[in-house]
This record gives structure tokens, sequence and C-alpha cells, in this order.
């Protein structure tokens, strides 16, 4: 029954074009758009190092000239990112402009305070498996609204159960600051590049399909921890 699943969903996506080949062949590093085959050619440790790459045109101010109506008008048959960003809500961290990145680059889950759930797990696993990104990078963030609101066991609606997310993070790190509230920035940075390594974990212990992938060589997971102050981006 999975399998057949697996090719009725295959099925679907060619007739939608999302594996149809874009006008343009580009490897990653003009402003055209990826093909099929050049997403094949990335390898996951390349992944990672075109988005190191971008970042490091991000800081330097020195970004590429691209046309961005050009790449629409390209990546309407297809689409064939090379990695997929979980990142927080915040306004601040545009992953496609932080990375340098064209339209149909990169695949972006976004939540506040940039956590896991099996919703998002089962977008990552469509992204790796079916569409063929090479790289899952799960990017936290300094000063992180969400991470303070954990902190401080901020109750508010729905919001409360988001922060929820965030909890296991804040408990970790707990027992080794004092104050352990989100007046102390210690605290509250250390609770942020937790809650990325406990996601990644989560990630690998929840999806089989991902870990498999993993363990094949045929992705990465990294994390990283995005800062506002200066726009860089520091791998973990």
């Amino acid at each position: 029954m999975h399998i057949k699943f697996h090719r009725l969903l295959i099925a679907a996506l060619l007739v939608t074009g999302s594996f149809l080949v874009p006008v343009v062949a580009n490897a990653g590093g003009s402003g055209g758009a990826l093909t099929r085959e050049a997403q094949a050619a990335i390898t996951p440790a390349k992944a990672l190092t075109m988005l190191k790459q971008g970042n490091e045109r991000f800081v330097r101010g020195n970004v590429r000239n691209v046309d961005f109506v050009a790449q629409v008008k390209q990546t309407s048959a297809g689409q064939f990112p090379f990695a997929t960003i979980v990142s927080c809500l915040d306004s601040r961290i545009p992953p496609a402009i932080v990375f340098d990145r064209n339209i149909g680059d990169l695949f972006v889950a976004r939540v506040a305070g940039n956590y896991v759930t099996d919703d998002i797990l089962g977008s990552l696993e469509f992204a790796a498996k079916l569409a063929g990104s090479k790289l899952i990078l799960v990017m936290g963030h300094n000063e992180c609204g969400a991470v303070k609101g954990a902190c401080d066991g901020a109750q508010l609606g729905l919001l409360t159960t988001t922060l929820a997310n965030i909890n296991p993070a804040v408990r970790a790190e707990a027992g080794n600051y004092s104050p352990a509230n989100a007046s102390n920035d210690k605290f509250v940075q250390s609770v942020a590049e937790k809650n990325v390594a406990l996601n990644i974990q989560k990630l690998l212990d929840r999806s089989l399909v991902l870990r498999e992938m993993v363990d094949k060589g045929e992705i990465k997971v990294v994390g990283a921890m995005y800062d506002i102050n200066t726009g860089k981006v520091r791998f973990l």
C-alpha cells in the first residue's frame, strides 16, 4: 500500500510539473534556476558549502545581481531545490536572502522557535525523498522572542502550545544558569542552541525516511545559529 501511494504521489508531481526541467540550466552559482541534472550533481557537502558561500556574500554586501522576474518564469515548469531550511518565523531572517539564493533553490519551513512537528517532518521527507533536496538545516537565532517566551513560561492563547515545543530545551539548560529566565542573555542563547540540537535529534528519531537517507549519505542534517546583529550564520 505504501509503495502504491509513493507511485501515485510521484505521478501527481509529474503531472503538476514539479519534476519537469526548467528552461535554464544552472549549477547554483549564477542567477538562473537549478535543473534536475544540476540538483542531482550537488552532494550534501556541496549543498552546505553553497549555503556558507551565500551567507558570506550576504554579510560582505556582495550579493549576486539576479533577475527574480526571470527566475519566476524559469521555475514555472518545475522546482529542484538543493537544500531545505527549518527556521524561525522572525521577519529579520528571510532564508533565501541571508543565503543569497535564487527562487527555486530552497525549501523553507518557518515557525516561531524553529522546531519540528510531524507535519513539518512530513514536508521534510517530501523535500528530501521525493524532490531531491540534499541538505536539511535547522536554524535558530539570537534574541529569539519565542525562546524568550518559553524561558519565561509565557501564557497566551495557542501561543502557549507553540512555546511548549521549546520547553525541553529550557529544562535542559535551566540548571546551568541563574537566573534561568529571559533576563539572562546567556541563558536565552544557550536555550536557543539547545533547541536546535534537540530538534535535529527529534528529526532523526521520528523520521525513519530521513534517518535512512542520512545513514546512506544521501542527505546531511546540520544545525546553525543566525546573528540578527551581523547577518552571519554560525554552523553548529
